[in-house]
């Protein structure tokens, strides 16, 4: 593989820096060029479809606030002619391309780096002759150009892109964005699309968000995280953001405001980020108390109850000294490892009571979180993890009564986090759950490691080191 000369000198922007509020157009598109009829002339208009999006990943490092996005593509001709196209990818302000290389049957193509003034020149002639006003937005924008053809009928072609950029800290506030805005580009929804970003820091990272995308989130101490997103057959209709906030202090806490600038109301939002330390200080720990809700169905026999029984020997080996717990399995009743909380140095007789547990007959949930929030202390942080694969069977069966139940016996102090296996759960039950009892659901489909998603959540949670969180607006009405 050849360097690209034209490129190598666009590295002297990486100087420049990219403002907070600025959105970073940068998705590479392909404009189809209308076909040459020979003989011609052609027998009428003939309607030219934008090349179909197959794939579209991208990789992003950032380190020192030096964010570095690979991207990578592949176009697909799903017009019934040979098409030649133009390929054009908008640059962020102050971006430099370190990589770019187009792939044509296996080998790479030269592309050409233009100026602003280039590629306003180049979006102008492409709008006029294709009468595509969503080009517009790129104006007054550096872009990669290169000329693509042939692409015949239903034929591929793969683009990868390297840029870097530098991304600029707002009062310990970073924030990186990617275009993700397919919807008018491409003809069909993306077969795959994923993101990735790897973030290392150095000054200790609190809160991560991302308000456009469910995004998995994965810590490794306060310097270092990687989030991942990803879907098929999706059609992508918002940007990808993510933001970080960065603080040498215990805890983090940033705001973020915003106005709609079109509307006639003066009122705006406003989010605050709070978050403490990952790294915590085992003195500073809260003492918490865990109930542990695990469906031993017969539906669950097998692989999925082992993994079970698993997930229950982590969280059982990472209990902390002042920690409480105690374990409730269900199936047509219940059983409990004890008759209420348990110290955690009783720890190693409860993986000894969890092995002993086979899975069979139906399923009671109202029973079993009945009897795990009863043992709720209202003083103590209460974590309540409830597991299972399957509909209420058993006992109280409606949805709505189940929830009306546990909401009514549970004190407030009470989160609930639900694990849904497979794919005959109730998901309004668990969501809902979750929603009212201040936790979240996750759902582990066939093929997908039951004790790795547990103990990583648990991971999670473990160390709690914030408790009653109360937000005083003084004489500001919310």
């Amino acid at each position: 593989m050849h360097r690209l000369k034209s490129i190598s000198l666009f590295m002297l922007l990486l100087t420049f820096t990219l403002p907070l509020a600025t959105p970073a157009y940068a998705d590479g598109i392909i404009i189809p060029e209308p076909p040459i009829c020979i003989p011609g002339p052609c027998p009428g208009p003939i309607r030219i479809a934008q090349l179909a999006i197959k794939y579209h990943r991208v990789q992003v490092t950032i380190e020192d606030q030096v964010a570095i996005t690979h991207v990578d593509q592949v176009f697909r001709n799903d017009n019934q002619w040979e098409i030649e196209g133009t390929y054009v990818f908008p640059l962020p302000p102050g971006a430099a391309v370190t990589q770019f290389t187009l792939w044509m049957d296996g080998e790479p193509v030269e592309g050409k780096v233009l100026t602003r003034e280039e590629a306003r020149q180049t979006y102008e002639e492409i709008v006029r002759a294709m009468r595509d006003p969503a080009l517009l937005e790129y104006a007054d924008r550096d872009a990669v150009q290169a000329s693509i053809y042939p692409i015949p009928p239903g034929g591929e072609r793969r683009i990868e892109l390297e840029y870097t950029q530098v991304l600029e800290a707002d009062n310990g506030l970073i924030h990186y964005s990617y275009p993700l805005n397919t919807e008018k580009f491409s003809t069909q929804p993306l077969e795959d699309v994923s993101v990735s970003v790897e973030v290392r820091s150095p000054h200790p990272v609190r809160a991560i968000y991302s308000p456009s995308h469910p995004v998995a989130i994965n810590r490794d101490g306060d310097f270092h995280f990687t989030v991942g997103y990803e879907d098929t057959y999706v059609t992508p209709d918002k940007d990808f953001d993510l933001f970080y906030s960065i603080a040498d202090s215990d805890i983090g806490l940033n705001l973020i405001t915003y106005r709609d600038p079109e509307s006639n109301d003066g009122d705006g939002f406003f989010m605050l980020l709070v978050a403490p330390s990952v790294e915590v200080d085992p003195n500073r720990t809260i003492a918490k108390d865990l109930l542990v809700v695990l469906d031993q169905s017969g539906s669950m026999d097998g692989e999925k109850f082992r993994q079970a029984q698993q997930a229950l020997h982590y969280i059982l080996d990472h209990l902390n000294p002042q920690d409480r717990f105690n374990i409730i399995s269900f199936s047509t009743g219940i059983r409990s490892y004890a008759s209420g909380l348990r110290s955690s140095e009783e720890a190693w007789q409860a993986k000894d009571w969890v092995d002993s547990l086979s899975a069979a007959g139906s399923t009671d949930i109202n029973l079993a979180l009945l009897e795990a929030v009863a043992q709720a202390d209202g003083e103590r942080p209460t974590i309540v993890i409830f597991l299972t694969d399957g509909l209420p069977t058993e006992g109280v069966t409606d949805t709505q009564a189940i929830l009306e139940n546990v909401k009514q016996a549970a004190p407030s102090n009470v989160r609930l986090f639900a694990f849904g296996v497979g794919y005959d759960v109730d998901t309004f039950l668990l969501d809902t759950l979750a929603q009212d009892h201040h936790g979240d659901t996750t759902y582990v489909t066939p093929g997908q490691a039951i004790d790795e998603t547990v103990s990583g959540f648990y991971a999670k949670v473990s160390t709690p080191v914030l408790i009653d969180i109360e937000l005083d607006f003084g004489d500001v009405v919310t």
